[in-house]
């Protein structure tokens, strides 16, 4: 009888903490959703003015923003193009221009000052240690930009590997530039259970009983040095971890 109650009590005990675990996201999530920014192109001549081209979010003192490098357009000489934020959701959102602070070509990633607007920041998170394979994250951005609508989208899933970003070519038809370059120095990257889209790009990677950013969301760099001999490139996700953005900020205030 005794056990019978034991065993009870702990199915009890594990179902509340299962609830509590569930119910636990969406609370994350409307942390998350307000340091969440669209990155684009604003062409006071252009059709459309504006063109969302990927994601990035608040960091810092809340006018830093952070996304990948190839997030950012390359400006056009003799046009009028400028940089800019996308902040808010739905049909009308607010535009920030936006300046470049710190780039780093290497791991893809870059880092914008707002012009006039300060928001709340993620936190990032402060281990130097990989996360480990198995832990629930989520990401939240603007899968295919703003096709889909300016209203943030998320995704979660598991870290399924910390792999190297790129790994050595069977011969040598199978090398290029990007993958030579980054045989030399391998580092390493997150790969995710979770799908990730166009325009998710410069995503935050976040745990999911946190909210603590661990990764940024890159679908450019990783696979063009190690899904490079795949005639039809995967759907895996890949992430760049938060370690080499920390680096960058504390590069940007040297």
């Amino acid at each position: 009888m005794v056990r019978q109650c034991t065993r009870y009590a702990l199915f009890i005990l594990g179902f509340f903490s299962l609830y509590a675990h569930c119910q636990q996201l969406p609370q994350t999530i409307k942390q998350i959703k307000p340091s969440i920014v669209g990155i684009g192109l604003f062409n006071p001549t252009g059709s459309p003015r504006a063109q969302v081209l990927g994601t990035g979010f608040v960091i810092g003192d809340g006018s830093i923003v952070a996304t990948n490098q190839h997030v950012i357009p390359e400006i056009i000489d003799g046009e009028k193009k400028s940089v800019v934020v996308f902040i808010g959701t739905g049909k009308n959102p607010q535009i920030d221009f936006a300046t470049l602070l710190k780039t780093d070509e290497e791991h893809d990633l870059a880092i914008l000052k707002l012009t006039s607007h300060k928001l709340k920041p993620l936190n990032l998170n402060k281990s130097t240690d990989f996360i480990d394979d198995g832990t629930e994250i989520a990401f939240t951005g603007y899968p295919i930009g703003s096709v889909l609508g300016l209203y943030p989208v998320t995704h979660r899933g598991i870290i399924s590997a910390v792999t190297p970003v790129a790994i050595p070519a069977a011969n040598s038809t199978q090398l290029n530039l990007a993958r030579l370059k980054r045989l030399r120095d391998p580092w390493m990257t997150y790969q995710l259970d979770a799908t990730a889209y166009p325009g998710n790009s410069g995503s935050p990677v976040y745990l999911q009983n946190s909210g603590e950013v661990i990764a940024v969301i890159n679908k450019v760099l990783v696979k063009e040095s190690k899904e490079n001999v795949l005639s039809d490139p995967s759907a895996i996700t890949y992430a760049i971890p938060v370690r080499y953005l920390k680096d960058l900020m504390e590069a940007a205030n040297n």
